[in-house]
């Protein structure tokens, strides 16, 4: 992961997903080392523009990261550890438990 940082006594690990074609951002929340749950921004590829007319990764997560690492804050406050995608499609963004989705993420 390229990143980490702590808040509120979790250890969050972030970083977009190695070697992705698709804008895949994510964020592992782990405590005391045990792994509490993923959280995800997937921006599909028809939405990038909407971010950057290039379709830039790295000018999309520094623009955005702060916003997706306050939804990421939220969720900890809540004690909401289900892993977690927020989509970004042409449509607007939606929160879907990554249980739930067809296409399973994984950092793999």
């Amino acid at each position: 992961m390229e990143k980490k940082w702590s808040y509120n006594g979790y250890q969050v690990e972030e970083g977009l997903k190695p070697g992705s074609k698709h804008l895949q951002y994510f964020f592992n929340v782990y405590k005391g080392g045990e792994k509490k749950c993923n959280y995800c921004v997937w921006i599909e590829d028809e939405a990038l523009p909407r971010f950057d007319q290039y379709g830039d990764f790295n000018k999309i997560i520094s623009s955005h990261k702060e916003s997706w690492i306050k939804w990421v804050q939220e969720k900890i406050d809540a004690g909401d550890f289900n892993d977690k995608v927020l989509r970004f499609g042409n449509k607007g963004h939606k929160e879907i438990d990554l249980s739930e989705m067809k296409a399973q993420l994984t950092m793999d």
